[in-house]
């Protein structure tokens, strides 16, 4: 069981300076709530075709609710949601998380998303560089992992472009919509030329 005093050791504060000069990586703030949802509702031909809470009706309720789960989760030092915003205007472009950590075997999930408006940018790709240098430098994971749907083929190039290494098709892995998905699943490790670069 871990006491309080273990957790605040774990506990990792919010980044403050997770920038490449074009996108930025920070948590999420009062007053985002609204305009995450309408990022969201922006996505939903895109991003909703593979994850189920980006629908049409997604508001500003939803986003303040999903922003208390962040707030917990990096408190807990379980996860580290992130909005993905232009560097200059602030406008938010998207999400990244580490999230899903498994504190004693050292490994984490990556995940991203980006506003429809903005795809086809690199904006993930810019964003993941800045994520997977906070995962190895700040969380200290040993691995993490990107599981993609088989047939999201934009997130499986972004993971690509990432330098993840292609570890194979697990199945039944996701669940969209109720029905469980075959997903590739991808990796970077601490010795990898993606984890060093990015530090």
């Amino acid at each position: 069981m871990t006491n309080n005093a273990d957790m605040a050791i774990d506990t990792l504060p919010y980044p403050t300076d997770l920038t490449d000069g074009v996108v930025t990586l920070r948590a999420h703030r009062h007053g985002d709530a609204e305009p995450l949802a309408e990022a969201v509702r922006e996505s939903v031909d895109t991003v909703g075709r593979w994850q189920d809470w980006c629908h049409a009706g997604y508001d500003a309720a939803d986003a303040e609710q999903w922003m208390a789960l962040a707030r917990k989760s990096w408190l807990l030092a379980d996860g580290f949601e992130m909005l993905i915003v232009d560097a200059n205007a602030g406008r938010i472009l998207g999400g990244m998380g580490v999230n899903q950590r498994n504190k004693e075997q050292r490994f984490a999930n990556l995940g991203y998303w980006v506003r429809q408006s903005e795809q086809g940018r690199g904006i993930a790709t810019r964003a993941g560089r800045l994520a997977i240098g906070f995962a190895f430098a700040s969380v200290r994971v040993a691995r993490l992992e990107i599981v993609v749907a088989e047939h999201n083929l934009p997130s499986r190039r972004t993971a690509e472009r990432l330098g993840g290494t292609f570890e194979g098709i697990l199945r039944k892995r996701l669940v969209l919509n109720d029905q469980s998905l075959d997903c590739a699943m991808y990796s970077v490790v601490l010795g990898d030329p993606a984890a060093a670069a990015a530090q």
